[in-house]
This record gives structure tokens, C-alpha cells and sequence, in this order.
């Protein structure tokens, strides 16, 4: 009895009305996880990549598509392409899909012209600002190595009277072809030639002055314009302030990464501010004005008679502003903690004691609870008379 087959569909992992370039992008997935060259000697792995190759054929195909949507496996059926006569790969047009495959495995990959105008590579760098330089924003100044193109030889890397020539091996491309026998048989594939890295030129005599690279690296001190609001380890783009571009192309962007400091008071959560401010006992239960100190200056704020510790209040439009609008700010949040002394004159005590035996006595409170009173502060065990020696230790 012959082996059930699989829905196509269901190998693929798609919907029955899934686009080609679902079904391109799903088989790709699964040729590159299972194909032999990365799985050698696993049948396993060879009978689903065969699986998926044999359902990418059919769906791929609009007429072998639509028969099978109507027939199912059925379709194919004593065709000698599928079935019993199983699958034959030369019906299927796998088009640039193992292009881009082996180059991925082999190191290579279907590309554009590489001695066309590239852009060059990005520089990047970090910059280190304060607490309150990242609320205000600022301006700073870097110093870095950058590359020009050579005075001597207008960037070419030739000794001045001479020109580059035509790389050889590559014709002048930039690209040598090459083939490459693999499960499917002869595959052709493209790389960046390797004499002349892409250019296309070979150089023979070299400029003194760059050494044939055609740059030359000097100090550049450049400012940075950081904005307010910025949060650390976020980057600042500098267009045109990177690498020199190749074969005319434009230069690359400085991407300087901004870290900003720790503040001793303030803490910084996306775009509010959240701050700690200590209180008396005297303010927490009378009420009474405090100064906070916030990312804008010092602030007056009506503290509630009755506050107690660990209460949060909120300062609206005191936070961070927002990169993209900066009349748009967070919140700032601060905690009141209430405050005990620790040090206390004996009037101060005195007074104390006055004061706690008029709002509920909680000094005598484990008193009570044991049975025993107190008067003036002193319990009956200490208001007893001691009773005197008569003899000596």
C-alpha cells in the first residue's frame, strides 16, 4: 500500500490562499533547515527537504496549482512526475530561490553590480552627558579619526600619472561566476572577485601618499547637537560624517550613541521623573509647605495635614520632554517619607509625651495590655519604695 502524501499546503506551513511569495519565503525556510549539505547523513532531514521541494514544485506552478486544488494528489497520479514514478526535480523551476540558498551556505549570493556606487560604512562613537543635559538637551563636541579621500591621488589609490586597470580575473565586473554541483545538480552562483575586492580595478602603482587605498585618516573634531529628551544608550545620526563612499557614492552617516549619567536624586523611567523628599513629623500631621526639587528648579508644595509616609504626589509637566515635541513632557512623581528624629532635647520629649497622651496614649498602650498602669510615667513596680540593706555584701 503506498504511502500517504501529505497536504502541500500543510508541508509548507501556509494558507490555501497563500501569494507566491508566501509560498517562496515558507519553502525557502524550510529547504534551508532541512537540505542535505546542512544535515549530512540524516535521512530524516533528506525526506522532508524532498517533502517540501516536491509541494514547492506543484504550488508554485499556476496549472499544476489549480489541478491539484481541484484533485488533490490525485492530479498527478501515473504522470511519471509524481506519484509512483516519484517526484522529478527537472519539472520544477526553482528560479533564483537557490541563488540566494547556496549563497547563504557557501558564503556567496546573487548581488548587484559591486563596482557600482556604494555607500560608505557608518562610524560610530558614544558621547557622555549629564542627568539634566539629557532634559535640556546640549551641545557637544567629538573628536574622532575619519577618512578622506586622498589630496594626492583624488581618491583613486594610483600614483599620480598612472590609472587603475582592469581587473583580469573579473573583466572590469567586480563579480567573478562560478559553478556548483549540489543536490539539484549544477547550481551557478555570483561573488565579489576576489583580486580586486569588487572594484573592478586592479592598482600597479600606488600611491605614496595612501598606499593605494585612496584615503587618508586624520583628527576631526565635529559638534553633536543632542536633543532634549534623549534617553541613554539612544544614537544621534550625523548624515554624511562616516566612511567615503566607494565609486562615487555618498558617504556614511556618524552614529554617536548618547550615555547619559545617573542622577543622585532624580530617576528616570521612559518620560516621568521619580524623586524621594523627606517631610517632619510636624509637617506630615499639621500640614504645611515643603520645597521639592525638580528638573526645572525648586518648587513650593502644600503638603496635606494627615500625610502619611510613603505617599505619592504628582507634579504635572515636570518630566522629560518628548524627543519629537518638546512642549509635551512627562510627569514628576515624588514620594514624601516622614521623617523621625533622632535626637531630642528633654523638653522636646517632655512635650512629646504631653502630646501623645492627648491623641491616644500609644506609649502606654503595651501597658494596658499587660495590666499594669502608670503614673507619672512610671509603672506601680517602679513607683514601689526600695527597701533598704541592713548588712553588707
Amino acid at each position: 500500500m503506498a504511502e500517504q502524501k501529505r497536504d502541500y499546503y500543510e508541508v509548507l506551513g501556509v494558507a490555501k490562499d497563500a501569494s507566491d511569495e508566501d509560498l517562496k519565503k515558507a519553502y525557502r525556510k524550510l529547504a534551508k533547515k532541512y537540505h542535505p549539505d546542512m544535515n549530512p547523513g540524516d535521512k530524516n532531514a533528506e525526506a522532508k527537504f524532498k517533502e517540501a521541494s516536491e509541494a514547492y514544485a506543484v504550488l508554485s506552478d499556476a496549472d499544476k496549482r489549480r489541478q491539484y486544488d481541484q484533485f488533490g494528489h490525485a492530479a498527478f497520479d501515473g504522470t511519471g512526475g509524481f506519484g509512483a514514478g516519484g517526484f522529478d526535480f527537472n519539472t520544477a523551476d526553482f528560479g533564483d530561490i537557490f541563488g540566494d540558498l547556496f549563497g547563504d551556505f557557501f558564503g556567496g549570493g546573487r548581488r548587484g553590480p559591486a563596482n557600482g556606487p556604494m555607500k560608505g560604512a557608518n562610524v560610530r562613537t558614544s558621547v557622555r552627558i549629564t542627568f539634566l543635559e539629557a532634559i535640556t538637551g546640549v551641545e557637544k563636541e567629538i573628536t574622532l579619526n575619519l577618512k578622506d579621500p586622498c589630496p594626492t591621488c583624488s581618491g583613486t589609490g594610483a600614483k599620480p600619472g598612472t590609472t587603475p586597470q582592469m581587473c583580469p580575473k573579473c573583466g572590469g565586473k567586480g563579480q567573478v561566476v562560478f559553478t556548483q554541483q549540489s543536490f539539484f545538480g549544477t547550481v551557478r552562483n555570483v561573488q565579489t572577485c576576489p583580486d580586486c575586492g569588487g572594484s573592478g580595478k586592479i592598482i600597479k602603482d600606488k600611491c605614496t601618499q595612501c598606499g593605494g587605498s585612496g584615503y587618508i585618516t586624520s583628527r576631526k573634531t565635529i559638534k553633536v547637537s543632542i536633543p532634549a529628551g534623549i534617553d541613554n544608550g539612544q544614537s544621534v545620526r550625523i548624515r554624511d560624517k562616516g566612511e567615503p563612499g566607494v565609486n562615487g557614492g555618498p558617504r556614511g552617516d556618524l552614529l554617536v550613541e548618547v550615555i547619559v549619567e545617573q542622577h543622585p536624586e532624580f530617576i528616570r523611567q521612559d518620560y516621568n521623573i521619580f524623586s524621594t523628599v523627606p517631610i517632619s513629623y510636624a509637617i506630615a500631621a499639621l500640614g504645611g509647605s515643603i520645597v521639592i526639587n525638580t528638573v526645572d528648579g525648586k518648587v513650593i508644595y502644600d503638603v496635606k495635614a494627615g500625610t502619611q509616609t510613603d505617599t505619592r504626589i504628582r507634579l504635572k509637566g515636570k518630566g522629560v520632554p518628548t524627543i519629537r515635541n518638546q512642549a509635551i513632557r512627562g510627569d514628576h512623581y515624588v514620594t514624601l517619607v516622614v521623617e523621625t528624629p533622632s535626637k531630642l532635647s528633654k523638653e522636646a520629649k517632655e512635650l512629646l509625651r504631653q502630646f501623645d497622651a492627648l491623641t491616644g496614649d500609644s506609649l502606654g498602650e503595651a501597658d494596658r495590655a499587660t495590666g499594669e498602669n502608670k503614673k507619672d510615667g512610671k509603672t506601680k513596680k517602679e513607683q514601689q519604695p526600695k527597701k533598704k540593706k541592713f548588712w553588707k555584701n
